[in-house]
């Protein structure tokens, strides 16, 4: 870049400067930080300049060839009225004045070397800057949650107080404005081993050992009206439309009761979701996970590992729902390969009551026909700070003709700032005889961010 090009620039590279300052959040601090305390930084404190005074032809000149307040009968250093010569050659002035401007180039020459030298060192900060910025298409979501709790149970071991951590991010990142490539990072302290009774009934965090690892990685994008989601750890039912408004404690409890259907799981998806923009929206999935080992065809023969294939569990599911003004009704249909299962659930907020009510049961029937049933609802109303919830429902799926067991939960949520949230609660999970049922206590508290 030649001198006047780069005189020309300054005023431009400065106020890019001033905007990556109020733009922090932005760019990497470290090497904002780095570049603020750089000598390469433009700033009236690093020169001693002479003055200029009323009556100085050089003071006078700038005077007549500029409308700056600069020169309003007060003095004025040479490092300001170098500035005010470059923004006049900048703003193209100089080009009718061209014997003054060189005039007066000379005179502050000096000035205009040192911003010059300051200039290249401040366009060269700041293409580093952006080169190590962030993606302008990409947004992070991240949350981290914490637990600290006891059970109480038939086990005298599960009486210990345990705590463990979860934490995520969530990259999004767009390439036509209607698509989204969305990467989950995760990482958590749960232990495989879930036989602590607190952690078994929450089913709380991840196992991860202290680890991140890529938890999930998707692709969404339009094809019509429909949007599709392809990915590896996808949930089949990610584009699936639920109706329960009940945020569990107890793991049994989710999703009132219909975990596998309306909320069923799988591993390489595609899930497509429909939206009528009438309350009425449709969803489709298919799973499958790849074989652990490969089993035998009819011939006694090794099979090929891979999707849909007899060593691995292939899943095919169905959802419509329906979405009013105070209240939501949704029907899912899920073959998972062993089993095959029906739910419903559903959400009412009355208008004449502050309180929520949700619900939803589930009907199973394995591959030899042991049918199987599940069900859970919810309430829950704003009192004080918080959000009051209270829950209850089968632990879990029975087979018919045996008897139920039954889960109870209550807890409380509330805000202590925009990006912090706690929740005490308590719940009973109840056993299969006398004195075998498990009273868990604790306190999760989460961030957002």
């Amino acid at each position: 870049m030649k001198l006047f090009q780069k005189l020309i620039a300054a005023p431009a590279i400065i106020s890019l400067a001033s905007g990556f300052a109020v733009n922090a959040s932005e760019i990497n601090i470290s090497d904002l930080g780095k570049f603020s305390n750089s000598r390469n930084l433009v700033s009236l404190g690093d020169f001693k300049s002479d003055t200029l005074f009323p009556g100085d032809w050089a003071y006078d000149s700038l005077k007549d060839l500029t409308n700056s307040p600069k020169f309003n009968g007060n003095s004025v250093t040479r490092l300001e009225a170098a500035a005010e010569l470059n923004n006049l050659i900048a703003g193209g002035e100089g080009l009718m004045n061209g014997a003054a401007i060189d005039r007066l180039s000379d005179e502050l020459g000096s000035e205009l070397a040192i911003m010059k030298g300051r200039v290249d060192g401040l366009e060269a900060r700041v293409n580093g800057i952006e080169a190590g910025s962030f993606s302008d298409t990409t947004s992070l979501k991240g949350k981290a949650k914490f637990m600290i709790g006891a059970a109480d149970g038939p086990d005298g071991s599960e009486e210990a107080v345990s705590m463990n951590y979860f934490w995520e991010i969530d990259l999004n990142t767009s390439f036509t404005g209607d698509d989204k490539l969305n990467v989950e990072i995760e990482t958590g302290n749960t232990p495989e081993d879930l036989e602590n009774g607190l952690l078994k009934i929450t089913d709380f965090g991840k196992d991860s050992g202290d680890e991140l690892k890529v938890s999930d990685l998707n692709y969404t994008f339009p094809v019509g009206d429909w949007s599709i989601t392809v990915g590896d750890s996808l949930d089949a039912s990610k584009q699936f439309t639920g109706a329960c408004e009940f945020d569990n404690i107890v793991d049994n409890l989710s999703d009132c009761g219909t975990g596998n259907s309306i909320a069923v799981g799988g591993d390489q998806s595609i899930s497509a979701g429909y939206d009528f923009d009438n309350g009425f929206s449709v969803g489709l999935g298919v799973s499958a996970e790849d074989g652990e080992k490969a089993s035998l065809d009819e011939d006694g023969d090794p099979q090929d590992h891979g999707i849909f294939t007899a060593s691995g569990e292939d899943i095919y599911a169905l959802n419509v729902a329906y979405t009013g003004e105070n209240y939501g009704i949704a029907l899912a249909y899920a073959d998972v390969d062993v089993a095959t299962y029906w739910g419903l659930n559903a959400s009412y907020s009355p208008e004449s009551v502050p309180f929520t009510i949700s619900g939803g049961v589930e009907l199973g029937e394995e591959d030899d026909g042991t049918e199987t049933t599940q069900w859970a609802a919810g309430l829950s109303t704003d009192i004080g700070y918080g959000t009051l919830s209270a829950g209850l429902g089968t632990d879990g799926s029975y087979e018919d003709g045996d008897d139920a067991t039954y889960a109870y939960e209550l807890s409380y949520e509330f805000p202590i700032n925009d990006g912090m949230k706690a929740m005490p609660f308590l719940a009973i999970v109840e056993g299969d005889g006398d004195d075998e049922d498990t009273t868990i206590a604790g306190m999760q508290v989460s961030f957002k961010f």
